[in-house]
């Protein structure tokens, strides 16, 4: 407290029991004796039902509304706290202190890492979470923004196509920003990826444009490259290209794994991280994984596989944009490892999706920075 005001809390940490952690996961089991009969006799497919078409009975209709919130503890409770714009580590139990769980044979109750990690990662994650940056590129270029797109099915929604769509924006600098799109039937008929329609497209791409004119005076980006797992669509391209203003240069990178492609060396050490094979002016393999010169081992058990590197719109540099996502794959702050095998801006798609579809909206969410999120 300070001249009658209050000051903001930077970091909120969530300890969570052993017992939470046991009982409230999506795959948990809970033992004959401590199960209890539920109230809510209905089941995900009744209350979809419901809630997209209610019924007669206030009973009913109230019974279908807990089918809205993810099951997962830890999404939910993120989600719940964004709209209170709530930074959180949520930690168990057994990673504070370690000795005071103990299984009758005198072994750890779970595994972890050595204290020097734990204690690095832990600190370093709390530390960006409370605004800090631990770290910041050397090879960064100013002017540039990365996106990463992200879709998550709906579950709560009755159309088995319709998912929530969000975008990451990360800067030169290593800041993030999340905005959350529109939910929508994005699934197309081939059922294995998503696209937005032109408009929603726009939209999308108006806010990420928008949020970088403000962290940068009014000035658009230099360059802006969009990530995704699948090519874009014409509608998508259209859609983003509408809204970018003319001098900026955008580029669409489709990003995938590729376990088809090896690429074998001389010796006892896997290749060197950072090896990249240019197939093309607008295609490449770029292996994010392997032996690290400076550190003299190689962190994995298996021969490591490329990513599969995509110009699929607009025009760029081949090596220029491998050299980006090489530079990504450095600011997964959360894991604060030493070079991750997937850049940022798609590490966490999947993660920032559930938190964005955990729990039900009655306001629309503001673009937030990226560690409400992680």
């Amino acid at each position: 407290m300070r001249d009658g005001s209050e000051s903001a809390i930077d970091l909120w940490m969530a300890v969570v029991p052993e017992e939470v952690h046991k009982y409230c996961r999506p795959q948990s089991k809970v033992e004959a004796s401590e199960k209890k009969r539920s109230g809510i006799l209905m089941d995900k497919k009744a209350a979809t039902r419901l809630l997209k078409s209610p019924g007669l009975f206030d009973e009913d209709n109230a019974s279908a509304e807990i089918y809205l919130y993810e099951l997962d503890f830890h999404n939910q409770l993120k989600a719940r706290l964004l709209e209170n714009k709530a930074a959180v580590q949520v930690v168990r139990e057994t990673t504070l202190a370690p000795e005071e769980f103990v299984r009758d044979n005198g072994m750890p109750a779970r595994g972890l890492q050595d204290p020097a990690t734990l204690a690095w990662n832990l600190a370093t994650t709390c530390f960006f979470k409370a605004g800090g940056k631990p770290w910041q590129l050397a090879t960064s270029r100013p002017g540039v923004c990365y996106v990463g797109i992200v879709f998550k099915k709906d579950f709560s929604s009755a159309e088995p196509g319709n998912a929530c769509c969000g975008a990451q924006m990360f800067l030169d600098s290593g800041d993030g920003v999340v905005f959350r799109g529109a939910v929508g039937p994005w699934l197309t008929s081939t059922k294995d990826d998503f696209h937005l329609p032109k408009q929603k497209a726009k939209l999308l791409m108006a806010m990420v444009v928008d949020a970088y004119r403000k962290n940068h005076g009014g000035q658009a980006p230099k360059e802006l490259f969009i990530h995704g797992k699948t090519r874009f669509s014409s509608d998508e391209w259209e859609g983003f290209k509408e809204t970018v203003p003319p001098e900026t240069n955008v580029v669409c990178v489709r990003i995938r794994p590729d376990a088809g492609m090896k690429l074998y060396r001389h010796g006892t050490m896997n290749i060197a991280r950072g090896v990249g094979w240019v197939k093309s002016e607008l295609m490449a393999y770029l292996w994010t994984k392997g032996f690290v010169p400076r550190l003299q081992t190689y962190a994995g058990r298996e021969v490591p596989n490329p990513l599969t590197i995509e110009i699929c719109r607009g025009n760029g540099d081949i090596k220029q944009v491998m050299a980006d996502v090489l530079a990504l794959t450095k600011l997964n702050y959360n894991a604060c490892i030493f070079g991750d095998g997937v850049p940022v801006t798609l590490r966490f798609a999947d993660a920032v999706g559930e938190i964005l579809t955990a729990a039900p909206r009655k306001n629309e969410l503001p673009p937030l920075p990226f560690r409400y999120y992680i």
